[in-house]
């Protein structure tokens, strides 16, 4: 999945080009600082056109509306975080080592996905149910692989947890509470956050001495 749920097309829309494709993701960025600097309510569609330099006809033919744009932006973080404990059924590497890699792609999925990946956090009553059904899909599924893989590492002696879904929401808490004070400019550039943070959620799984970070 790589699109947000939307609407059905009830109009023609331009084949699919580098062209269009770059036109697509000038709008994109453009309204993705709008809302993270003023939030959806405070952004509209003649603020996007007018930063953009274009007609509004040009940003209508690619989106329908400003829902659109800012479920697209934030369709994108949630694969990206959701499909972290993806791992091909024939790798054979012990759970801790699939686990301790799988959190860390979650918190560098979220930093990297800055500040689009803080929107569901902030303003989750913007999604229509659609775009809220396929989102839990992808979490369910997030946290059914990241559970099955806690257990069996638990089984193996590599972790040291009471409570596997407990764990497991509070280990993801960590890049999930990002959004309430994570700056790109503050103290530690991003790959050092990402450093610290997987440590920390490797504590909170009770990861043992396995070598893992």
């Amino acid at each position: 999945m790589s699109t947000s749920p939307s609407r059905p097309r009830t109009r023609r829309q331009k084949a699919v080009t580098p062209g269009t494709d770059e036109k697509r993701e000038r709008i994109l960025k453009v309204a993705e600082r709008l809302f993270a600097a003023q939030g959806y309510a405070n952004t509209t569609m003649a603020q996007i056109v007018r930063e953009l330099e274009v007609s509004k006809p040009f940003v209508y033919y690619y989106f329908h509306n400003k829902q659109e744009i800012f479920e697209t932006l934030s369709w994108r973080p949630a694969v990206a975080c959701f499909t972290t404990m993806d791992f091909a059924p024939d790798d054979p590497r012990p759970a801790h080592v699939k686990v301790t890699e799988g959190l860390e792609r979650l918190i560098r999925a979220t930093i990297t996905h800055y500040p689009a990946a803080f929107f569901a956090y902030r303003e989750p009553q913007v999604y229509r149910p659609e775009y809220l059904a396929a989102q839990k899909k992808l979490a369910n599924h997030f946290y059914e692989r990241l559970c099955s893989l806690l257990e069996q590492g638990r089984r193996e002696g590599s972790f040291d947890f009471t409570e596997t879904r407990i764990t497991a929401q509070a280990a993801c808490s960590l890049p999930g509470f990002l959004y309430n004070w994570y700056r790109p400019d503050g103290r530690l550039d991003p790959d050092a956050m990402v450093r610290e943070l997987s440590k920390l959620a490797w504590r909170v799984i009770g990861l043992r001495d396995t070598g893992a970070g």
